[in-house]
């Protein structure tokens, strides 16, 4: 039988990262797990970032990008503990940002310390791009970029031996996938 203390000891919060390519449905799951689990989640930085200044961002910015997000995950982190929550939600991860990078400007200096931090999640949910393409103003590179880049995504996280649990299907199929992995506690390998 657990002593006492064992008993009494908080549960840390296990973050999870919801990665795929553009147009994968990556923050209505997140809502969705959110609301569902009365859990905690994080938004994208790199969304917020282009939005304020109405544009993509340059070579430069990258790295303030990938910078951001884990900072904007460390201190929700804290916070959802501080909650007594069980899982924090991270609408994508810095190795999204490494790999874009690497695509798009052909600069993969972003990618040994995305795939380092990648390694503090207690799993990761990679979407599959099984959902129709939709264009979102000047955020979106198209079906090809979609294609290549989860491509990527997947041999990148397999090459670090990261496991990814694929999640596909639409709307609720797609949310009850995700919900029983996390109801198991199964994603870290």
């Amino acid at each position: 039988m657990p002593s006492a203390g064992a008993m009494s000891r908080p549960i840390p919060v296990r973050r999870i990262a919801v990665v795929g390519a553009e147009c994968v449905g990556k923050t209505t799951l997140c809502e969705e797990l959110a609301r569902e689990l009365g859990e905690h989640w994080l938004p994208e930085y790199l969304r917020e970032f282009c939005d304020r200044l109405g544009r993509t961002p340059f070579p430069d910015e990258q790295a303030h990008i990938l910078q951001t997000q884990i900072e904007r995950e460390e201190q929700a982190l804290r916070q959802a503990a501080a909650q007594g929550a069980r899982w924090l939600l991270c609408d994508s991860a810095p190795i999204v940002t490494a790999l874009y990078s690497r695509i798009l400007f052909n600069d993969s200096a972003l990618l040994a310390p995305a795939l380092e931090h990648h390694r503090a999640y207690w799993g990761t949910l990679l979407l599959q791009p099984d959902l129709p393409w939709t264009p979102d103003r000047f955020l979106r590179d198209g079906p090809e970029v979609r294609a290549r880049f989860h491509a990527e995504l997947t041999a990148q996280l397999q090459a670090a031996g990261i496991v990814a649990h694929s999640i596909d299907g639409e709307g609720a199929v797609r949310v009850q996938r995700a919900r029983q992995l996390l109801d198991v506690g199964q994603p870290r390998a």
